[in-house]
């Protein structure tokens, strides 16, 4: 066991943190740069060097592979400049927002992407409000400035006015495109060259005056001049910078370059680590506040993932760490059946790679063997307190299929692919309440693609599925049900924990529902 001193400082070097973007952004890829500075890879997997077989690095999924997305919350480890840095890349596609919402309780600041040419786009636009909602501190990369783009002060403007946040920007683009020239580092009061002649030669240091020396080719450049005159309308109108509002998430510090071209981003990465938040304290449905430093060990699931590694389908559950210090083979208590469980079986990660953990303080992401234990936000805890952690988000599905097994041989692989992807959350599971058959429910089209792959890929049980469309479900007290209240307009179901609810064909349904039972009671959620 560490002590306190010991604790202490261990968890004042963690920084742990979420990559939030629109699709196609380039979060993956900066991630891949970031793991490229912090040693772990020796080069970049790009998500388009498909010809190469080299793939992203948090992209492990068979199916994020082959369509070049982000599907699953991946989470990345590793030292830099004295710190332990814990990235979480999340999905960026719409239909797995649900994911990335709980991932986003699991950190203490989020970095948001953003595509130079295409600004501010609608799933970014979701990620940040959940991030302002907690106050989570946020960075800002824009990025794709090897490209043209649009006019760094359009998109400043931008981030105000739609995101209602205020910016700093910390550095400058000097140029764009194959124009792009340079950073105009503020921070560092430096200018951090795209092409220098040599890796030694890549940052100029600034004068008094914010000027480059006159031997630089910059110097009497129009674009350079440009550059000067931006940085002047930044100095006399824009924001001052303010730690404070940059901890509360109500200002964002920006930075420009390019993740491909890895420009910029080791600027980013370093100032980051200057500003980012140590890990926070979390509050617990009682009202309790679970400081970091507590001895006590306590932390949530926020994640369950199964078959990261095929040849042993396993299932992993995702642990954020809020208090004191986990040791390999210690006992906590599951929260929601208050049994004791030893944790011996423990890892950190690198993507789809991992190795033993056998110690890890507040702030660390660990993974943890499951053979059926957890359930995404489980609490758990060492010590006589009593400790659950508030819910995660769960949104309601609003598209459905009916789901069997084509070949009817293969029911038991078909069941336990069923049980372990369900138990993952981005799917959920339904029985019509008089057949007994299956449907899934999920927020979009492309969770049951996914599904789909998975069931033939992962457990060699192909699927069909047929669509229901559009539902509206409304959750019912089992004192109040009659199965006759079932019709074709509602359709009458159970979920995992056996409790009723109908599936409405549409909002009229529901409505003349309503109607005919005003006596009954229906909820959204459960």
């Amino acid at each position: 066991m560490k002590t306190p001193e010991q604790l202490a400082q261990d968890v004042s070097k963690r920084r742990t943190f979420a990559i939030i973007s629109h699709p196609d952004a380039g979060k993956t890829t900066i991630t891949e740069q970031m793991l490229l500075f912090g040693g772990v890879v020796r080069e970049a997997g790009t998500v388009k060097a498909k010809k190469s077989g080299t793939f992203a690095k948090s992209d492990w999924m068979e199916i994020e592979k082959k369509r070049g997305i982000s599907v699953t919350s991946s989470v990345m480890q590793f030292d830099y400049q004295g710190k332990r840095i814990n990235i979480l890349d999340t999905p960026g596609h719409e239909d797995f927002s649900e994911d990335t919402y709980r991932t986003l309780m699991a950190v203490d600041s989020a970095v948001m992407v953003i595509d130079g040419a295409k600004g501010i786009e609608p799933q970014t636009k979701k990620l940040f409000k959940i991030c302002k909602m907690r106050g989570i501190p946020i960075f800002t990369f824009i990025n794709k400035f090897d490209r043209d783009a649009r006019e760094p002060l359009d998109l400043l403007a931008e981030l105000e006015d739609v995101l209602k946040i205020e910016t700093y920007p910390m550095n400058w683009p000097i140029g764009m495109g194959r124009g792009l020239q340079g950073l105009y580092d503020r921070f560092n009061h430096r200018v951090v060259l795209a092409h220098p002649t040599d890796a030694a030669h890549q940052y100029v240091p600034l004068d008094d005056e914010g000027q480059i020396p006159a031997d630089q080719p910059l110097r009497d450049d129009s674009i350079w001049q440009d550059t000067l005159d931006e940085i002047e309308l930044l100095e006399a109108a824009g924001n001052d910078f303010d730690e404070e509002k940059i901890k509360t998430g109500d200002m964002t510090s920006v930075f420009f370059g390019s993740a491909l071209t890895n420009f910029g981003v080791q600027t980013f990465l370093e100032t980051y680590l200057k500003y980012a938040p140590a890990p926070s304290e979390h509050e617990t449905l009682d009202d309790q506040t679970i400081k970091p430093l507590n001895p006590e060990f306590s932390g949530f699931v926020f994640k369950i993932q199964a078959n990261m590694n095929p040849n042993h389908r396993d299932r992993i559950a995702f642990v954020r760490i809020c208090s004191g210090e986990f040791d390999r083979g210690m006992d906590v208590t599951l929260q929601r059946t208050g049994k004791s469980i030893r944790l011996s079986n423990s890892t950190q990660f690198m993507a789809d790679t991992r190795e033993v953990v056998d110690t890890a303080v507040a702030g660390d992401i660990i993974g943890l063997y499951d053979t059926g234990n957890f359930q995404i936000g489980d609490s758990i805890y060492s010590g006589k307190q009593d400790i659950q952690f508030q819910k995660l988000p769960q949104f309601t599905p609003e598209l459905f299929v009916h789901v069997a097994a084509k070949n009817v041989m293969k029911q038991k692989s078909f069941h336990k692919g069923i049980d372990q992807l369900v138990q993952e959350g981005a799917v959920q599971l339904y029985q019509n309440y008089t057949t007994g058959d299956y449907i899934l429910g999920a927020v979009g089209q492309l969770q049951f693609e996914v599904f789909q792959f998975r069931m033939q890929n992962e457990y060699n049980s192909e699927v069909v599925m047929e669509p229901l469309g559009h539902k509206i479900a409304r959750w019912i007290d089992p004192e109040q049900l009659d199965e006759k209240m079932a019709s074709s307009r509602n359709i009458l179901v159970k979920d995992r924990q056996g409790q009723p609810l109908f599936l409405f064909e549409n909002r009229f349904a529901e409505n003349w529902f309503k109607g005919k039972y005003p006596e009954i009671r229906l909820t959204a959620k459960l």
